[in-house]
């Protein structure tokens, strides 16, 4: 009798634990956690990832004030939150040449001159970050194409054999 009740306690104290760890891990699959982004962390990856011919024309100063620049342009379009304001509605594009131009004109307007070749290098390394980590979706897909490999939808009074 002296084993069987430490026994049964700690066979329920693991039952509990065991239950616990099945709802998170349940409740993380169905919605996983928001990433997190580090302005060091991405501007040491961009830095260490950026390619070689862009590398050779930028300081890494620059880089970080091409980051910098890009992570204002998100927080003007509403995707940089500190988690404390909702999500934007509906998918936001960012990257591409928006998100260039924006860069450029405000570097500009700081004296600062880079080329689109360089922003673009940067702008398209730190995308890579951030799918990296998860913070960054994939491509959009415009609604009025098809995906690869599916027909196009034809619509009602326009088939091919009318």
């Amino acid at each position: 009798m002296a084993i069987v009740v430490p026994a049964l306690a700690v066979a329920v104290v693991l039952a509990i634990a065991a239950f616990f760890v099945v709802r998170e891990a349940s409740r993380i699959a169905e919605r996983p956690p928001p990433a997190l982004f580090d302005m060091d962390d991405a501007y040491q990856w961009v830095v260490r990832h950026v390619p070689d011919d862009v590398a050779a024309t930028l300081t890494p100063a620059d880089v970080r004030r091409i980051l910098d620049l890009q992570l204002e342009y998100f927080k003007r379009r509403g995707v940089a939150v500190n988690g404390s304001s909702a999500n934007p509605p509906g998918p936001v594009v960012v990257g591409g040449a928006e998100t260039v131009d924006y860069i450029l004109e405000r570097a500009a307007a700081t004296g600062e001159g880079y080329i689109p070749e360089q922003v673009y290098a940067v702008v398209e390394t730190q995308l890579a970050y951030l799918r990296a980590i998860g913070a960054v979706g994939p491509a959009a897909r415009r609604p009025d194409r098809p995906s690869p490999g599916q027909a196009p939808e034809i619509p009602p009074g326009d088939s091919p054999s009318a």
